[in-house]
């Protein structure tokens, strides 16, 4: 998929390998991910919705075949839903904008763990480790 290889490529140029780690590099990594996704489908679908709608069939099913624990794959859905609903609520001029807001918004993620309380998340990307 176009947009896997493009989140992937630019992970890779400003993270290097860390964005496989559960950090705030691996936040960045699932909300453009899913950002990218609903952007490609919109392509097609012209419609944001149903965009983004595609992109978490496609991100749920990527969870259930990760077999990821517990917090791991809460982290990925929290972030993955940052995503689609920055996809939904704001527009970027180019590439250079998205990947900024969404660096900043990595960097003022929240730490998750065992005992985070789900419901108390606010709207805000995720992370477990640095």
């Amino acid at each position: 998929m176009k947009a896997t290889k493009e989140t992937m490529k630019i992970c890779n140029e400003l993270y290097g390998s860390s964005h496989h780690r559960n950090n705030r590099a691996n936040a960045f990594r699932h909300a453009l991910w899913n950002y990218k996704i609903s952007e490609k489908a919109n392509e097609i679908l012209k419609n944001d919705q149903k965009s983004t709608k595609w992109a978490k069939k496609v991100t749920f099913l990527y969870e259930n075949v990760t077999k990821n624990d517990f917090l791991d794959q809460k982290m990925d859905i929290i972030n993955n839903e940052f995503g689609r609903n920055l996809f939904l609520t704001k527009k970027f001029k180019n590439r250079t904008e998205l990947i900024n807001f969404i660096q900043n918004s990595a960097k003022k993620a929240q730490k998750i763990d065992k005992n985070t309380s789900f419901d108390e998340i606010s709207e805000n990307l995720t992370y477990i480790s640095e």
